[in-house]
């Protein structure tokens, strides 16, 4: 064992053989910190322990997985886990990580396979604490508290369970390493050592990882390319509803969400999350819009909200929450060049209901209108859907999967859809709901607006 210094940015993750000022890598500054690692000789002329196989001859079965029990969880997993996957999942202090991955192992235990929960933040008694609080008690469900990496390595040895939660990956160490632990060499050490025990024992494992500043997963970036999946815990932590995303997924789609809202005793599923985020509509008030997004496979119905004012400064304001700020200043733009609107001096609110974040194309008509309806101060009627994409040239271009997105309006009792006119080939509308289709903003304008 030969042991050497490397200096190794804290950002990125990029190592280097002598200190710097600014990253190479990242391009930040003052972020280089010098670690001790360890290094072992090969033997010269070792051989392969896998020699290259014809992939004709590889087996192409598909993987077996193994449900949750939660419903939401398995969707954002892709269906549920996969045996032998390495599961890496992020969010803010206090969002409901532990509590969520404790109720999955709960529902795995209690199907009959056995569960090692590793809480290398908490003793075993507050561990037990929160299992009492949500109802996750099993005996096959087990508990340790260790933060020695390799102390983990020989209790998953010997307990070989098929699922194993880490709580959490920048607690747990190497005693060869002489860094400390949530060090960059530590986390990135102690992760590939336990991804390489799940390769080769098929056990899942999932690693609970903390954020930076930024909402991304603290440590070095390789971090999250040595995993198969990494998930995100999105939403306020004061609020009740938690919206799980996957960021990457070697065994599913990234597309899908699962919500949850916070209770008593946990974290519950959302099954019907459309209704969460329409509140009771019997208001009056204008600035209000509700559009359809699809997130994977399921439709998604959200009421946007904006408010158009007078700027009391020379510069207005464009604010966002729920919606990239760059979108809205784009359709402000093309609603200022071809309808005619003055929005110079008037500061622009706008506000996804439910705290949910929505990134597709097919929501553009709906904040078009919702600003167009705070601006002239006309409401927009309750029972009207608006989805479709919104052109540099104020052209309503079609969306994918209109037919799903217009049943879901018409199952929560919406009357009345707008879509590009394109979308309206091959549709057939359900009874009840009128689907109107417009080719121009202005088109739209006047559909909604009279």
């Amino acid at each position: 064992m030969k042991r050497s210094s490397i200096y190794v940015c804290q950002t990125c993750g990029a190592e280097a053989s002598r200190w710097f000022g600014r990253c190479a890598g990242c391009g930040a500054w003052n972020t280089c910190v010098e670690e001790g690692v360890s290094t072992r000789r090969t033997k010269a002329g070792a051989q392969a322990r896998n020699p290259p196989t014809p992939i004709t001859a590889v087996s192409g079965s598909s993987e077996a997985r193994q449900s949750t029990g939660i419903g939401e969880f398995d969707r954002a997993l892709g269906g549920g886990i996969v045996e032998g996957s390495a599961i890496l999942i992020g969010g803010d202090p206090g969002i409901g990580k532990s509590t969520l991955l404790l109720q999955a192992s709960s529902g795995v235990a209690l199907s009959g396979s056995r569960v090692l929960y590793v809480s290398a933040e908490e003793s075993l008694g507050q561990t037990k604490m929160r299992a009492q609080r949500v109802g996750a008690l099993s005996e096959n469900l087990l508990v340790a508290s260790e933060t020695d990496v390799e102390a983990v390595c020989e209790q998953i040895a010997s307990v070989r369970p098929v699922l194993v939660v880490v709580d959490s990956i920048q607690t747990l160490y190497r005693p060869d390493l002489e860094s400390a632990p949530g060090s960059v060499s530590q986390v990135r050490e102690c992760a590939s050592r336990l991804v390489s025990l799940a390769k080769t024992t098929g056990a899942a494992v999932f690693l609970i990882g903390h954020v930076t500043k930024e909402g991304s997963v603290a440590g070095p970036r390789t971090l999250e390319h040595l995993v198969d999946t990494v998930l995100y815990l999105e939403g306020e932590r004061h609020g009740a509803f938690r919206i799980l995303r996957a960021a990457k997924n070697r065994f599913g789609s990234t597309n899908e969400i699962g919500i949850f809202e916070m209770q008593e005793k946990g974290l519950t599923e959302v099954r019907n999350p459309s209704r969460l985020f329409i509140p009771d509509r019997t208001g009056n008030g204008s600035g209000s819009v509700v559009v359809c997004s699809m997130e994977g496979t399921r439709p998604l119905l959200v009421e946007l909200q904006a408010l158009v004012a007078r700027t009391a400064f020379g510069y207005p304001q464009r604010v966002t929450t729920g919606i990239d700020g760059r979108r809205l200043a784009i359709l402000v733009a093309v609603l200022e060049k071809r309808s005619g609107l003055d929005l110079s001096a008037q500061d622009i609110f706008l506000n996804a209901a439910g705290g949910v974040r929505l990134d597709e194309p097919a929501v553009d008509l709906g904040v078009a209108l919702a600003v167009v309806s705070s601006f002239r101060d006309r409401p927009v009627d309750r029972g009207l859907v608006a989805i479709g994409e919104v052109g540099l040239g104020g052209e309503v271009r079609p969306v994918g999967q209109v037919d799903r997105r217009v049943a879901e309006a018409h199952q929560l009792g919406f009357t009345r859809c707008v879509v590009a006119k394109e979308n309206l080939r091959g549709l057939k509308a359900p009874s009840g709901l009128e689907v109107v289709g417009v080719a121009q903003i202005d088109a739209a304008q006047e559909v909604v607006f009279g």
